[in-house]
């Protein structure tokens, strides 16, 4: 296995199991539903980068959707797949494995894309060009987005970022982004910090005890371990100065 590969089945290792791979919650996975106050009756939407899939779930619950939960990782989609089976809402929710960057879905098939905490990994601006053709006229966007919500950030933090996604930038940004995208903006909201650590960095945290053990000598694993302790500390340290921001927007036409 080579370094690249062993890397990335650390990096699995490490966040699975986890309710969410990144911050969130069912309110504000609701709240920002509730932006969305157009939607016809039995919409279609398509959840990108779904994960797991507890905001897939949360959308199910609170609509008569249907919903096509897309990601890259099998190990995510058939944890889903299980968590919607157990809940009764398998028949509303359609799996598919797919990667973000090369959807095959028809254009114009959507109501609603949903999105939360993965469309980084394609950049904000390439996912939301890229995806507005998959949605009807006047069809709705919902993504979160990590920003900064501080001017001019400390050192330490800054630095970081800038090495975890020297694309971060700050919610005006982003929204003149969605305007030249094509998308109209509805309304957008912080996610509150306690959606960092209820379900993603306190169910972390105490994984990493036990991978600390069972990769003792394996210095790869253990300096991506390691990341993930810095990550966390930078949250405890510099809350107010960055989150993830809940932009919600129609297609402009």
């Amino acid at each position: 296995m080579d370094e690249n590969s062993h890397q990335f089945k650390v990096f699995l290792d490490v966040q699975s199991g986890l309710p969410r791979q990144g911050p969130g919650s069912d309110d504000s996975t609701l709240r920002a539903l509730s932006i969305c106050s157009r939607l016809p009756d039995k919409a279609v939407v398509l959840d990108i980068g779904c994960g797991p899939g507890m905001q897939t779930l949360a959308l199910a619950r609170a609509s008569d959707a249907s919903i096509v939960a897309v990601d890259i990782h099998q190990e995510y989609l058939e944890e889903l797949k299980m968590r919607a089976d157990a809940a009764g809402l398998g028949e509303r929710i359609e799996i598919v494995s797919e990667d973000m960057q090369t959807l095959s879905f028809r254009e114009h098939s959507f109501d609603l894309i949903w999105s939360e905490g993965a469309a980084y990994i394609m950049g904000f601006e390439n996912a939301l060009r890229s995806w507005k053709k998959l949605l009807k006229a006047r069809g709705y966007i919902a993504v979160s987005e990590l920003v900064w919500l501080y001017a001019d950030p400390p050192g330490e933090v800054a630095e970081f970022f800038c090495g975890e996604y020297p694309a971060m930038t700050d919610i005006e940004t982003n929204l003149a982004t969605i305007r030249s995208s094509g998308y109209e903006p509805i309304d957008h909201f912080t996610l509150p910090d306690a959606t960092w650590w209820e379900n993603y960095y306190t169910p972390l945290e105490a994984k990493l005890p036990l991978l600390t053990q069972k990769y003792a000598g394996d210095s790869v694993a253990l300096e991506i371990i390691e990341r993930a302790k810095v990550e966390m500390g930078m949250r405890r340290r510099y809350s107010e100065v960055y989150g993830y921001e809940f932009f919600i927007a129609r297609v402009d036409v």
